[in-house]
Parts: C-alpha cells; structure tokens; sequence
C-alpha cells in the first residue's frame, strides 16, 4: 500500500528574522508544496530518490546516532526530520521507500528545505503508526530544532506554518510557548510571489551570512541590557557622576539581575529613546541590527490589525517599511529585490517586500485583484525580460493563496 505526506511551502507577509528573536511573525501556508509518495518497509531505512536530476538518491539506516551527509546534501533534510523523532524518543522500527515531488521553488526563500523536513516527518510517523501520538504543536516545535541539524541557526516560522496552515488565512505565529492565531484575510486581497532569480541557498552559501545575522541580534541585545529600565528610572541622579557614567553603571547592574529579551524592548513605551540610548553602548552595525528587529515586531502588531481591519493600504505601507529596514538595518536585500519591490510598488501594489530570509529569494506583492496582473505584467516587461529574453515561468512567478497545512494519507 501507498501513502503521501504532504507539506506546503510558505510566504512570509511581514515579520522577517523575527522568529529566531522570540517575536511573532504573520505568513501564510501556500499552495505549493513539496510530496512524498511513499510505501512502508519492514526495516529501519529510508530510501527516497527525486525525478529532479540535481537530487540523486540517497539511502540512510534510521538509527542513533543519525550522522549528517556532507554539507549541502538534500538527504540532510530528511535525516534532520528522523533524527529529531528517534530523540525524542520516538520508534522507528520501520522505513520508507518512495519518492520526492513538489512545486515549492527550491532556494526561493519559499521554505521548501522545512516542507521536506515537515513531510519526512509525518511520512515516518505514518510508517510507524504514531501519527496521533505528537500534536502539531509539538511537532513544530521537534521539526524546528531538527532542522538546526542541517547547520541553520533559524527559528520555528517555518515549520509552524507548514504544519499549521487553513486555507484563506494568514497565521500570527508566536514563540516561547509557541501559538499560532489564524487570521482570515479579504478574498479580495492577491499575493503574488516573483524570484529574484537569485538563489538563496540556506544550506550552503547563505547558511553563513544569516547565522550571522542571528549572532549579532543576541550580541545586541547582550550589549543593550538594562537601557530600557534606565530610559524607565532616570530620575534618580547620582551625585557627581556623568549621566553617560550613571546610565552605564544602572546598565550594568539591571544586566545582572534580569535578562532582557526583545519581547521586552517591543514593549517599552519610549522605545525611540531606548533606541537613542542603546546607541551609546552598540557598534552601530549591532544597533541597526537591533533596531530591525524591534522595529519589526511592532509592525507585525499592526499589520494584523491591518488584515482585521481589511485595510490594504495600511498593510502595504507597513509591508514597504519592512523591505526598507531589511535593506538598511539588516542588510539582506539585494539589488534585485530593491528594484522588483520598486516596480511592483509602480504598477500598483499596495506593498512589497522580500519575503524569507533575503540574501536573494523572492519578493512578495499586496495587489487587490485586478491589480495583480498588472503588476505581474511590469515585473515581466521591466525585470524579467532583459533577463530571460522572455516571460518567466509558473515557478518564477505566480500568485500564492493561502491554504491548508501539512498531512498524510
């Protein structure tokens, strides 16, 4: 007998390099996804292959303890998927043989490396007959942590919304305890997905620059701890000392005996001069980096207000201050990005944005519906013909619905 694990790919609308923060993000489970068709066997292996030639097949013995392949591998993505289950102390006394379809496009910043981990989960899980025993929280929150077997420092938007998705609906994803919120959005409100054509491999090249993104947001805030409770008791002078001196006294003390986290700073309520003092304690590459991140989690709040509200407008324009944060403060865009979301934003979108972690991948466009072909004409005429010589295919642009979340059957 024949069984299919399913796990959709995702668009991130606004919440970018938060997760991996502590902070909410809000994307939508797309229509898109990667498939394994599979059958069961009776022993402890996997073997998967992929009608796709730059994917050759692989087989692994489902065993602790679970060895990586060499780095960039895609069989590492479903080794990080079995190894997270036998840790956590699920049995996997028997294996899967089959193999990997999708249309999510691969290195997009369209998760497709966390749909494969997603669906070789729920695929094993199917083989052993323990679907039931984990709920999706749990097993977002597994998948999340295994995927970090790959060599990625990111955080758990990705497998929450794969897991999680309902078709028509954004979601507002929380961490620590993980939530997820669905928010319905208007039927009239169009997303359209356009690459930049520019990879963004997360399990090679890219793989560097955002762990190192995620480095300097914990330097940050390590350096920045206790500037919100000065900005809050600043008051109280000390008798001849230096207001620099006494703010970096009171910074360190209130380091000591409280751990600040950036659910904190999004919560200050003169988070403008907690920015103003955090620049006296930062390298002023660490307070960009700090800036982008408390900045955008305050727009997440409002954004979801936005879809609520059914307010494009006001969406868009919070989508356009995300996309120019992640150029200048986190430094993530490209060139190409920059020009897509320029033309999109010519053509008539309410708002446009990269969308995933940057380094290239996609853009994402708000368009009301008769907007969206429109602007997919303009990104075809101004930026995809001088550079294919034509128009782009199905996997280069599209518009992405949201839909249902990951299953098996």
């Amino acid at each position: 007998m024949s069984w299919r694990a399913v796990a959709p790919g995702r668009v991130n609308l606004i919440g970018e390099h938060t997760d991996y923060n502590g902070l909410p993000v809000l994307p939508i489970a797309i229509d898109r996804a990667i498939r394994i068709d599979f059958r069961v066997v009776g022993e402890a292996t996997v073997r998967l292959d992929s009608p796709m030639a730059r994917f050759a097949p692989f087989a692994f013995q489902l065993r602790r303890p679970l060895e990586a392949a060499d780095q960039g591998d895609w069989s590492n993505y479903v080794r990080a998927a079995a190894r997270g289950l036998l840790e956590h102390g699920v049995e996997l006394r028997c294996g899967i043989e089959g193999t990997v379809t999708g249309d999510v496009p691969i290195a997009a910043g369209l998760a497709s490396s966390s749909a494969l981990v997603v669906a070789s989960a729920l695929a094993l899980l199917k083989a052993n007959g323990v679907v039931e025993t984990i709920s999706r929280i749990e097993l977002a929150e597994l998948m999340a942590r295994a995927e970090r077997f790959v060599g990625l420092r990111g955080g758990g938007m990705d497998q929450a919304a794969c897991l999680h998705g309902i078709a028509g609906h954004a979601l507002r994803i929380e961490f620590e305890p993980l939530r997820v919120t669905p928010v319905a959005v208007p039927r009239r409100w169009r997303w359209v997905v356009a690459s930049s054509l520019v990879h963004a491999e997360k399990s090679a090249g890219a793989r560097e620059l955002y762990n190192a993104r995620a480095r300097q947001c914990r330097e940050a805030l390590e350096g920045v701890a206790g500037v919100a409770s000065v900005g809050a008791g600043a008051g109280r002078r000390a008798e001849g000392v230096p207001d620099d001196r006494r703010e970096e006294r009171a910074a360190r003390g209130v380091a000591a005996t409280k751990r600040l986290s950036y659910r904190d700073l999004v919560a200050e309520p003169d988070l403008d001069g907690v920015l103003r003092r955090a620049g006296r304690f930062l390298a002023p590459g660490l307070l960009r980096r700090l800036r982008h991140v408390v900045m955008e989690g305050r727009r997440v709040a409002l954004a979801e207000e936005a879809v609520r509200n059914g307010d494009m407008g006001r969406f868009g324009k919070l989508m356009v201050r995300s996309h120019q944060s992640l150029r200048d403060d986190y430094e993530v865009s490209t060139t190409e990005l920059d020009e897509m979301v320029e033309v999109a934003l010519d053509a008539g979108a309410a708002g446009a944005r990269l969308t995933g972690a940057g380094f290239g991948g996609c853009v994402v466009a708000l368009c009301e519906e008769r907007a969206a072909a429109p602007v997919m004409d303009a990104l075809a005429g101004r930026f995809y013909a001088p550079r294919l010589g034509g128009p782009p295919g199905r996997d280069v642009m599209f518009t992405a619905r949201a839909s249902g979340g990951g299953r098996v059957g």
